[in-house]
This record gives C-alpha cells, sequence and structure tokens, in this order.
C-alpha cells in the first residue's frame, strides 16, 4: 500500500496545506471555464433547461468513485484510510435542505460563488458575504443546538454498509444510476428548452 500517501508519512502538515491550496485553485479556474461562475448558469438546473452542473459533478463523483475502487482493488490504496465524516442523518437532512434552499434563491454554491467573487461577480460577492453570515449566525447559535446537531448518529455510513452490499456492486449500481441519470438528463433539456 502506497496510499492515502498523507497517512503513510509520505508527506507533512505543511507539505499538505499546499498541495490543497493548489489544487483549490486549479478547481476554482476549471469551474470558471466551465462556466459554474455565472449564477444563471447553475440556475438552469434547477429549471431543466441546462444540466449541465448535474452532469459535471455526477461525473466527477464516478471518477473519483472508480478511481478509489480501483486503486484499492490493485493494493494501491488502504481504503480503510480514508476518512468517512459521520452521519448525523437528521441534522445533515435539514442542513442539506437549507443548502438547497440558498442554492436555488442564489444560483450559487460555496464554491461557484467564490469562483463568481473572485472574477468580480457582485452576486458572487453578495452570497459569499451570506455564506459567512450563516456561518457566524451558525456559531452562535450552535451551544443551543448541539444536543440536536449531534443527535441520530449514524457514525462512519457508506452506501455499501448502509444496504449490506459489496463495495463493487455499489459501484456498478451507481455508475448504471449515473447513466441513466445522463440519459434523463438530455431529455429534460430537450423538453424544456424548447
Amino acid at each position: 500500500m502506497n496510499a492515502p500517501f498523507f497517512q503513510f508519512g509520505l508527506f507533512d502538515v505543511d507539505t499538505a496545506l499546499i498541495i490543497a491550496f493548489f489544487i483549490g485553485i486549479g478547481f476554482g479556474f476549471f469551474l470558471e471555464q466551465a462556466g459554474f461562475g455565472s449564477g444563471m448558469k447553475l440556475a438552469g438546473q434547477f429549471y431543466f433547461r441546462d444540466l449541465t452542473v448535474f452532469k459535471v459533478m455526477f461525473t466527477a463523483i464516478i471518477t473519483a468513485m472508480l478511481g478509489l475502487f480501483w486503486l484499492s482493488w490493485f493494493g494501491f490504496l488502504d481504503l480503510s484510510l480514508v476518512k468517512v465524516l459521520p452521519t448525523y442523518f437528521v441534522p445533515q437532512l435539514v442542513g442539506g435542505l437549507i443548502f438547497g434552499l440558498g442554492f436555488v434563491m442564489g444560483g450559487y454554491c460555496p464554491g461557484t460563488c467564490c469562483v463568481a467573487a473572485v472574477t468580480g461577480k457582485m452576486d458572487g460577492w453578495i452570497h459569499l458575504l451570506g455564506m459567512f453570515a450563516g456561518i457566524f449566525f451558525f456559531g452562535e447559535i450552535y451551544p443551543f443546538i448541539a444536543d440536536w446537531y449531534n443527535s441520530t448518529s449514524m457514525g462512519e455510513t457508506t452506501l455499501a454498509s448502509l444496504f449490506n452490499l459489496p463495495y463493487g456492486v455499489m459501484v456498478f449500481m451507481i455508475v448504471a444510476v449515473a447513466l441513466l441519470g445522463f440519459y434523463g438528463a438530455e431529455k429534460l433539456e430537450q423538453n424544456f428548452s424548447k
């Protein structure tokens, strides 16, 4: 096993932060190149006119998942050392709904609003300021909701463990869902863009 590199001591925290910085710059650059610095393009997915965001993000998820699967299968990556954040079902469901509402209203997610702000778009700056206000507000109310925030814990849950399926079977199923999703997205775009 050679990976994850950080866990096997191939570089330290400072090096990891430098690598993360350059990955973040690259990620932002490619988001802008794909047109994701435009709230109009992002909002198009909610009207089924432009599902580029859905297709690009699902492609990224599939690529990462297949990469992890094959690297693990060939013995290069120890999946047990890859950090999986714990699941708190109800708080994360509520958080996802709040996140989605903000996405629909503003047309941006946290990453894309940063890209929009850096490229000088005023709506990106407003969304970014709203995001920081939300972070501040959450920090202020956290002591009052801490018990709820840590409720309904499911531990480090993955879809494979949740459905008690072999990892490879779950990978196959998600790829199949993605292919169906891509087909459905094309049909929706054809129908709603007229």
